[in-house]
């Protein structure tokens, strides 16, 4: 039995940091999460769940030290989402910093597959420059680094189009793509924080599943009961709303990501590594409703 730690989140009102908590959460260990807006739904939610939210912001490094005392472990995430690939990398610094300054004993930095590999991508580079500031800081550190994630199959810039039957990316049919499940980001590293010591130093890209559009389609066909079509999404679509996004579709077609999916399955059985199609039939495919439909 592992020891019960006390581990810090940061983005656990999202996906990706909220599937860490709930991971935690669900191996018995304490969870602490960092939020802007402890009265909002998401927080209280994670309060309700039995996380100890406390209310700290990127943006001032001394509320996440403040925060992070006294904690075994921190998940550390960052976006570029919101201000940007170089603030990004500049709030990802500072919070390493923070979380050194609190005497935190190990973090996870979650970061993005290949991001190691000079791809060229802005947000892969961002994410690489708070790895490689991590390193350097002298503080026990883990990179988790996930591939493409299935969920994006519903985010809010893929869901409309998903509504009308069409799968939606940049990338043509034929080309296999890596991806992994949100919920398997989130086991993994709970899996990372209780080997601590065995992953110093360790980055991993992480992957449930390699498959082409055209397998997703007809496995998403196959789970829902409607048929869908794929769309290759013309790059220059994709480049009039972000530059950085067509880069990396560019990158998918041309090199693609590389995790050793089978050496993740027998190193980590721990993690359910989700194929695409277990995913998909697992999943509440009630969000193809539209809101109308929905309260109809």
């Amino acid at each position: 039995m592992t020891s019960q730690l006390t581990v810090f989140v940061t983005g656990a009102t999202g996906q990706q940091g909220g599937a860490v908590a709930h991971a935690l959460l669900a191996r018995g260990h304490n969870v602490r999460a960092l939020t802007r807006n402890p009265a909002g739904d998401a927080a209280r939610a994670l309060a309700a769940a039995g996380v100890d939210v406390r209310e700290g912001d990127f943006n001032d490094p001394s509320t996440l030290t403040a925060a992070a005392t006294g904690v075994d472990t921190a998940f550390l995430m960052s976006t570029p989402f919101e201000a940007g690939n170089d603030a990004e990398a500049a709030q990802g610094k500072s919070a390493v910093d923070a979380l050194k300054a609190a005497g935190v004993g190990h973090v996870v930095f979650s970061s993005v597959a290949s991001a190691d590999k000079q791809t060229g991508i802005p947000h892969f580079e961002s994410k690489y420059a708070v790895e490689q500031h991590l390193a350097a800081s002298g503080v026990n550190y883990t990179i988790s680094a996930p591939v493409w994630i299935m969920d994006n199959l519903v985010a809010a810039w893929m869901l409309d189009a998903l509504r009308d039957g069409n799968v939606a990316i940049a990338l043509d049919k034929t080309k296999p793509l890596q991806q992994v499940a949100v919920e398997d980001i989130g086991a993994f590293v709970a899996v990372l924080v209780e080997k601590r010591e065995a992953v110093f130093g360790k980055r991993y890209d992480i992957a449930g599943d390699e498959l082409t559009g055209e397998q997703l389609t007809e496995a998403l066909s196959a789970a829902t009961g409607r048929n869908f079509n794929y769309f290759d999404v013309p790059l220059d679509m994709v480049r009039q709303q972000s530059e950085d996004f067509a880069i990396m579709f560019a990158w998918f077609d041309k090199v693609g990501y590389s995790a050793d999916v089978a050496g993740l399955r027998r190193d980590f059985p721990e993690v359910k590594w989700h194929r695409f199609a277990d995913w998909a039939k697992a999943y509440d495919w009630s969000v193809l409703k539209s809101d109308a439909t929905k309260a109809a």
